[in-house]
């Protein structure tokens, strides 16, 4: 069946040389159709530089071994060889920096598996999908690559820089800027510029937040981990599962493997050329086209799935709300559903003391309801900043009766 609808899929013998580079933004569809291991080429502009002392011989060595058979032996051989090379990335996870949520699925995100990040609109998924990823990339040797068919580049830094402000874990909202106070301050000094025609000063977008003492830490910050976070505005029409492929092929090269990738959202991803019957159709080949790129370039993929109609209407949202969920939940490996506390709450919470209610109105509940690596059906809260488009990290396990609860015998 994944043969069928990947024939992009690398094969044993090794691909054709060709003289012009992936297109690491997916703006053609028309070339996606080559495969999905392309000849070592330079390195597109908008991937980090390659590390030579970080790039590991798996990319020779196992990547073109992941299809063919093996023995147990040579397995252990080669996780020998890893270990003996002081690459331990494969039983290392990922931390998002969320708590207790990494300590409930191992300790993090882990090679090779598909997360998926569901809940209602507006819920906050492209924040915590966000965090997670500038979690990730402030560590000096990991790069995230966050692909948004919902927002600008631009959008997503000025998103950040908001997030920055507050400085997720301290959180400190009494210096925390919201969008508009970031847009009438460059505004402001820019005009202030202009009318003083001042030719002296560049009136450059960094000098501005540089010299703002509400944006300067916020810009500071965000420049820690500038280098480690890769963002490309997908296009619904034409970044397909195949350029996502060959972009994450290139930058997993680039990077050493040391990557993560965020897709923002997964009912979104263009296929081509496979043809999908209907809206079920096209999800099962997405889904199963994100876990095989998680499987074949050794990386872990997170990705944000929106909930059907159904789901929009219902009190508390689940799994099998999501559009898809049959093939999203065979696929995955960890599914976290996200809902407003204040919303899934038992009415006898709500009802003997509403005033305090209303505070769970900035709680999200992170509910685990798919860990294959561990226990399922656990939540979580977390207290969610919208205007600085922050979670505080921080969080906690659920203490008060939610509606739908099962009872899990341990």
């Amino acid at each position: 069946m994944a043969t069928k609808r990947f024939p992009d899929e690398p094969s044993d013998a090794a691909p054709e040389p060709t003289s012009n580079p992936p297109n690491p933004t997916g703006q053609s569809a028309a070339r996606m159709s080559r495969p999905a291991m392309p000849p070592q080429q330079p390195v597109p502009q908008s991937a980090p530089p390659p590390h030579p002392a970080r790039v590991s011989r798996r990319a020779t060595i196992q990547r073109p071994s992941q299809h063919m058979p093996r023995t147990l032996a040579q397995v252990l051989n080669d996780a020998n060889d890893s270990v003996v090379r002081g690459d331990l990335s494969d039983f290392v996870p990922q931390p998002t920096g969320f708590d207790p949520l990494d300590g409930f699925i191992g300790g993090g995100l882990r090679k090779t598996e598909l997360v998926l990040l569901g809940g209602a609109q507006g819920i906050g998924k492209t924040i915590a999908a966000l965090q997670m990823a500038r979690n990730i990339a402030m560590r000096p040797d990991q790069f995230a690559f966050y692909i948004s068919y919902e927002h600008t580049e631009t959008h997503l830094m000025n998103r950040l820089l908001c997030l920055e402000s507050i400085n997720p874990p301290e959180i400190d909202p009494r210096n925390g800027l919201k969008l508009k106070d970031l847009f009438d301050t460059i505004i402001s000094q820019r005009a202030r510029e202009l009318l003083a025609r001042d030719g002296n000063k560049a009136g450059s977008l960094q000098t501005i937040l540089r010299e703002n003492p509400k944006t300067s830490m916020p810009l500071a910050r965000l420049n820690k981990y500038a280098d480690r976070l890769i963002m490309v505005k997908a296009s619904p029409a034409v970044t397909t599962l195949n350029a996502i492929r060959e972009m994450t092929a290139r930058l997993a090269e680039a990077t050493g493997g040391n990557l993560t990738i965020f897709v923002d959202y997964l009912q979104k991803v263009a296929i081509h050329p496979e043809r999908a019957a209907n809206e079920e159709d096209k999800i099962t080949i997405v889904v199963e086209g994100l876990k095989d790129i998680a499987l074949s370039q050794n990386v872990s993929v997170v990705s944000i799935v929106a909930s059907d109609r159904e789901g929009l209407k219902a009190k508390r949202l689940h799994l099998f709300h999501l559009r898809g969920s049959s093939a999203l939940d065979y696929e995955c490996d960890i599914a976290i559903i996200m809902n407003n506390k204040y919303q899934v709450l038992a009415k006898d919470h709500i009802s003997f003391n509403p005033y305090a209610a209303q505070q769970y109105r900035n709680w999200v509940v992170f509910t685990i309801e798919k860990n294959r690596a561990g226990r399922a059906m656990t939540d979580m809260e977390f207290q969610l900043h919208a205007p600085f488009f922050a979670f505080d990290p921080r969080g906690q396990e659920v203490r008060q009766q939610l509606i739908d609860d099962k009872i899990i015998e341990s």
